[in-house]
């Protein structure tokens, strides 16, 4: 009886490590609570790493060796393909490649509102000579004061954005807003009219899409998808959806706070994109497994959550993960993308 229950103990541990590893092959990605697990690889290695260590001590014992030893293999193949995941997406460039006349480069960072100081963000910004910022949960005084001080910078910028308004519940929560920041030198800009009934907008907190008024450049668009919290995991799954969607042209940028790892984002892209046709520039140029949320977090052990993406026309030549700023007193990390335009 005991022989049979370690059996099935062993084969239920099998199938919950595959299950965690790879949930897209079991169509569970954006499934509660797998969607939320895979997006915290790195935990899930040093869970199984444990597991590991624990087996091997319990194999000591006679009785349980070969089922701790069955569950130390179980966990050791495990981690090892959680952390392989992790190396092929890469730890982190730390550097952008110098900036050529057809580069541009796009940074977002959640400023979690009032928490983070407008001259931060435009010096920050300036730094990396970002020519596109996407601000989530940042008001347009905020957004316009940013400007402003870049402009005084020598860079700079206009300033569009999306507002939700004071809902029931949230009154002046930041996140009801998000803001656009464009260089003039990109071209002139327009926000296309959207409302927050989640079909032509994120469903809780505002994106924002700009498209060039001559119709000649990139749309751009500032995500910021609704946190996959249980009981909001419809309206996250609608929000992935509508972003994809706002990658089915041929010439689309997207940066912002997806609340989603591309884990999450697997079976939402076409012609071998990501999300619609847009793929992730951190996961091409070596910082995909850096995360960007929480701050709290050491950056290897962090969720990467924000994301800046493109469509084949623009090529990533490199990104990094600000780590430097975690004390400014948001809970994201900026990321910072340098493309190259094709053609």
């Amino acid at each position: 009886m005991l022989r049979l229950l370690g059996i099935l103990v062993t084969v239920a541990a099998a199938i919950a490590t595959a299950v965690v590893t790879w949930p897209q092959f079991f169509r569970l990605e954006q499934t509660f609570p797998f969607a939320q697990i895979v997006s915290l690889r790195p935990v899930v290695v040093l869970v199984l790493g444990a597991l590991f260590v624990l087996g091997l001590l319990l194999a000591l014992a006679r009785p349980l060796r070969a089922f701790a030893g069955a569950i130390a293999v179980i966990a050791l193949l495990g981690a090892l393909a959680n952390g392989g995941v992790l190396l092929v997406r890469g730890v982190g460039t730390g550097s952008l490649p110098p900036a050529t006349e057809s580069s541009i480069r796009v940074m977002t960072w959640n400023t979690a509102g009032a928490a983070t100081d407008a001259d931060l963000i435009a010096r920050t910004a300036v730094a990396m000579k970002a020519d596109v910022v996407a601000l989530p949960e940042t008001t347009i005084e905020t957004g316009e004061a940013v400007a402003i001080a870049m402009r005084e910078m020598g860079a700079p910028m206009w300033a569009h954005h999306e507002n939700y308004g004071d809902r029931p519940g949230y009154p002046d929560w930041a996140a009801n807003s998000t803001t656009l920041l464009i260089s003039p030198a990109l071209g002139d800009y327009a926000v296309v009219a959207s409302t927050s009934d989640g079909a032509t907008n994120t469903s809780a907190v505002p994106s924002v899409v700009a498209m060039p008024v001559d119709g000649s450049g990139p749309t751009i668009v500032a995500v910021h998808a609704v946190a996959p919290r249980q009981d909001r995991m419809d309206d996250w799954r609608s929000d992935l959806t509508w972003i994809a969607n706002q990658c089915a042209s041929d010439d689309v940028i997207m940066a912002g706070d997806f609340n989603a790892t591309v884990d999450n984002m697997a079976r939402l892209g076409v012609d071998g994109g990501y999300l619609g046709r847009c793929t992730d520039a951190a996961a091409r140029t070596g910082s995909g497994a850096v995360g960007t949320w929480s701050t709290s977090l050491p950056p290897l052990i962090g969720t990467p959550i924000d994301h800046i993406m493109a469509t084949a026309n623009w090529t990533p030549t490199g990104s990094v993960v600000l780590g430097s700023l975690d004390g400014s007193g948001s809970d994201h990390r900026p990321l910072v993308v340098q493309y190259e335009a094709e053609g």
